[in-house]
């Protein structure tokens, strides 16, 4: 298996390709996974929004969910706030596009202590869900705690957990960097959880 960890910004964009070891998933949340297995070959991205750093993971679902992408875009805080919304608004575009998602599953932003920066992840948050409904992908949003529920068994979990289960969900020989990536791929992972029979699953 193998992901692509891509860093965008506005003047230039990396892109580095690493392999990792398959194996068997394990843990807690094994049972559940055996039963979501039902359902059709989704292709979901989850999106862990902000504006300094976006990230995101594109999960897979067949007989085990697989990763095939994982990353995250970046706007320089230099930058005028308009100009970062519309490098990030590019940048997702360009995203949708090459990977072609099913859904878009996007973790809600509930609280920020600091007002300026629950400004600039709410304006993140309405960039991506405005560029995937002009994409035509179904666009849901979950709560952090929904996230932590679904992947990690319940919604007191911390970063480090859920980085964890998604390591073992996905069978990886060790765990998936950056944090932001690893977060966005926990919000994919929580919607296939939550999907019902193949009937109720996109259509595209």
């Amino acid at each position: 298996m193998t992901f692509r960890t891509c860093t965008a910004t506005s003047t230039s964009a990396t892109t580095s390709w690493r392999s990792w070891p398959a194996r068997p998933s394990v843990g807690p949340s094994a049972a559940r996974w055996q039963v979501s297995n039902r359902v059709a070959h989704v292709f979901v991205l989850g999106i862990d929004p902000g504006l300094s750093r976006c990230g995101y993971g594109a999960v897979r679902q067949g007989r085990r969910p697989t990763a095939e992408a994982a990353g995250v875009l970046t706007t320089p805080a230099e930058m005028d706030r308009a100009l970062r919304l519309a490098e990030l608004q590019s940048d997702v575009r360009s995203l949708i596009t090459e990977l072609k998602p099913d859904v878009v599953a996007v973790e809600r932003v509930l609280f920020q202590r600091n007002a300026a920066t629950a400004m600039s992840v709410g304006q993140a948050v309405g960039v991506v869900l405005a560029e995937s409904a002009s994409a035509g992908c179904d666009v849901v949003e979950y709560s952090p705690n929904e996230v932590k529920e679904a992947v990690a068994g319940w919604g007191g979990a911390d970063k480090q957990e859920i980085a964890e289960m998604v390591r073992v969900l996905l069978g990886l020989g060790e765990l998936l960097h950056p944090a932001d990536a690893a977060d966005a791929v926990a919000v994919a992972l929580c919607h296939l959880a939550r999907m019902g029979p193949p009937a109720a699953a996109s259509r595209r």
